[in-house]
């Protein structure tokens, strides 16, 4: 199985629109940060984890050509405004795409993109077949596991796929949720800045924490800010948690 990074940036992407405080970032490409996104390929599966408003921009610079399955972790506008340019795949596929969410989410896409649902759908929009999951579901050769945590007021759904679990937008894990995590050879973790303490994101230091309790053997961070530089912070993170950066490959 292998994953690409397709974002890793937080709600206003690195820099935020404006260039405001660009001042803290470096050259290092690594630090320019689309929103979040995952694009995991198998010998029988292409599936990617979020849409954002960059999603078409991304979709072009990793090569995606084909789109079996979405999977979407929560209804903020950064995970879910690229749901439109999932039409290209629509006309290359000939087909609506399934959709995979949480009930809640599930029930926002359809009031927030009324137009693509529905007697009222606009002809030639996106076309994706929605379903809501609560528990293991079977996708061709991957198992998908819903993992279910807080983000502040609102509640996320991240998913396990196989042995990879991706987690963006963390506030609190249930220990319910935990018990699915482990025994994942690669995690994936929001770890929006170093400090202050933030109310619906974790922090670098408490994303250490919650890796080194289920003993995860790889974590990568995402959803970063622009105060959090890649080169420097890798430096002070253990070997088992680094920085992902926008265009990063892995392969389990």
């Amino acid at each position: 199985m292998k994953c690409t990074f397709l974002g890793t940036g937080t709600s206003m992407g690195v820099p935020v629109a404006g260039g405001f405080e660009s001042e803290h970032i470096t050259g290092d490409p690594r630090n320019q940060r689309t929103r979040c996104s995952v694009w995991i390929q198998t010998n029988k599966s292409s599936v990617v984890i979020d849409t954002g408003p960059e999603f078409r921009i991304q979709t072009i610079r990793s090569g995606i050509k084909r789109i079996d399955l979405v999977l979407i972790t929560h209804e903020h506008m950064d995970h879910v405004a690229g749901l439109d340019d999932l039409r290209a795949f629509n006309y290359a596929q000939q087909g609506p795409i399934p959709l995979y969410t949480s009930k809640e989410a599930l029930e926002s896409i359809q009031t927030r993109f009324d137009y693509m649902f529905g007697k009222n759908k606009y002809p030639g929009s996106t076309s994706v077949d929605l379903l809501s999951i609560d528990s293991e579901t079977k996708f061709r050769d991957l198992n998908i596991t819903p993992l279910p945590y807080n983000h502040g007021k609102i509640q996320v759904q991240g998913y396990r796929i196989n042995d990879f679990s991706y987690m963006t937008d963390v506030k609190a894990i249930p220990e319910s949720t935990k018990e699915l995590v482990k025994g994942s050879k690669v995690m994936v973790l929001s770890g929006l800045r170093w400090n202050p303490e933030h109310p619906t994101h974790l922090t670098i230091p408490e994303a250490v924490e919650i890796a080194d309790e289920l003993e995860i053997p790889q974590t990568y961070l995402i959803h970063m800010n622009g105060y959090v530089d890649h080169d420097e912070s890798n430096k002070k993170l253990p070997n088992h948690v680094q920085l992902a950066f926008d265009q990063m490959e892995i392969t389990l």
